[in-house]
């Protein structure tokens, strides 16, 4: 998906102030699954919990991540 630059490049953002989303109707008060968009289209995701681990995702790796799960390709069967 990414090239080993572009990781870099994306885990060495400054992202101290990155606008965090949940899924609607809930709050920050909550357990959630946070994302905050990045530059070029990345996306960092976060749990409410651990908020200091952030895990970074390229365009193309989002969007995989989003196809795939649309498609169904992350269900539990």
């Amino acid at each position: 998906m990414g090239t080993q630059q572009e990781k870099d490049e994306l885990y060495a953002l400054d992202i101290s102030n990155a606008e965090w989303h949940g899924a609607p109707g809930t709050t920050p008060e909550e357990e959630r699954v946070e994302i905050a968009y990045l530059p070029g289209g990345a996306v960092a995701m976060r749990s409410s919990l651990e908020p200091e681990t952030v895990l970074r995702y390229t365009e193309a790796e989002w969007t995989a991540f989003v196809l795939g799960a649309k498609d169904g390709e992350f269900d539990l069967r």
